[in-house]
């Protein structure tokens, strides 16, 4: 008898991709149903603000309606649909939740674990798509590409960004430090590489990789990281302890003149302590994917400062990351129905 298997996606992470694979991967053994939710179109929502969805962030779509969906579905395919107490109690066929994320934060983790329930994520689904647009965010910030778009747009001709005191710097000529050594971070790192800049990596709990410590690269303290970048880019996870991390004494130890570059989290950062040092500090830009609260006020300070670039948290958007988590998701189905191990077990 085939099992059946839902799957919740949205306008980036197409259903119908996903459906595509899981049947690739399982064939007969499955019949699938799809549901299609309306995010980026509509924001995502978070638990505080719902009664029974405690402790759930950046999930998207009414409890009730899909616990319906699910029905007496034995795995769940999902990006953003949530998974409260409350809707497992509801759902006792429910064997599999597979996230197509990172971090599966619109899980309630201990009453999956309380009612047998396996969830599985996607790590890496976007380490690609990120780094890449880490490095094209560390350019248009250090060959002036920013400043000499907007002057353009505003009809003015920056002749002066020729002059050797405004120009920018070639990335062989800087030391960039990289904060996390991650999927992304290390994909950041053998970017880099090509670039021949001085790298320093800050990451206590992992090693470098042999071709890069061969390379020259150096693990180095988050102070020392801090002290010698032109470059500081951000991949660490947020955590109790990198909450915050980049503080007002964090951007005082940076050089005069260097770039800060967040394509991670922004609870990673105090953009108040940010704010202070692009403006009365020695910092010299900012290049910001992500914030403290999305979407940003229309108001917000930063977004009126002349030597900030700030993108609507789409580092991590690719057709690659849709189609490379939904190869993952699909795998981590085929392997459960199959009485094999998962791959990536949160």
């Amino acid at each position: 008898m085939a099992s059946e298997i839902a799957i919740i996606g949205d306008h980036f992470m197409l259903p119908e991709v996903f459906e595509e694979r899981v049947l690739d991967a399982c064939g007969e053994k499955v019949v699938t149903r799809t549901r299609k939710d309306d995010w980026p179109d509509v924001p995502m929502e978070h638990g505080y603000a719902s009664p029974g969805m405690d402790g759930l962030k950046e999930y998207l779509g009414a409890a009730d309606d899909i616990v319906e969906f699910i029905g007496s579905a034995k795995a769940l395919v999902t990006h953003l649909a949530p998974m409260s107490r409350g809707m497992l109690e509801r759902l006792p066929e429910l064997e599999l939740v597979a996230v197509s994320r990172g971090g599966p934060v619109n899980i309630d983790m201990e009453a999956t674990r309380d009612h047998g329930v396996l969830v599985v994520n996607t790590p890496g689904r976007n380490a690609t798509a990120v780094a890449e647009f880490t490095i094209g965010a560390i350019l248009a910030e250090t060959r002036k590409i920013r400043e000499g778009h907007e002057a353009l747009r505003a009809g003015t001709w920056r002749g002066d960004l020729y002059r050797a005191d405004v120009t920018g710097r070639e990335l062989s000529e800087m030391t960039v430090g990289v904060i996390g050594y991650g999927n992304i971070g290390a994909n950041v790192v053998r970017l880099l590489r090509a670039f021949g800049c001085r790298i320093l990596v800050n990451d206590p709990y992992v090693q470098l990789d042999p071709k890069d410590a061969a390379a020259g690269i150096e693990l180095a303290s988050f102070h020392r990281l801090l002290a010698e970048s032109d470059v500081v880019t951000l991949h660490a996870r947020v955590t109790d302890e990198t909450c915050g991390m980049m503080n007002a004494e964090a951007f005082a130890r940076m050089k005069d003149g260097a770039l800060f570059v967040n394509t991670a989290r922004g609870p990673l950062c105090d953009y108040d302590s940010l704010y202070k040092a692009l403006t009365e500090g020695g910092l010299g830009s900012a290049m910001l994917d992500t914030f403290g609260v999305e979407p940003v006020a229309s108001d917000w300070p930063l977004l009126r400062l002349p030597n900030v670039t700030l993108t609507p948290h789409v580092a991590g958007a690719s057709l690659r990351t849709l189609t490379r988590a939904a190869e993952q998701a699909a795998e981590e189905v085929r392997r459960y129905l199959a009485g094999e191990p998962p791959c990536n077990p949160c």
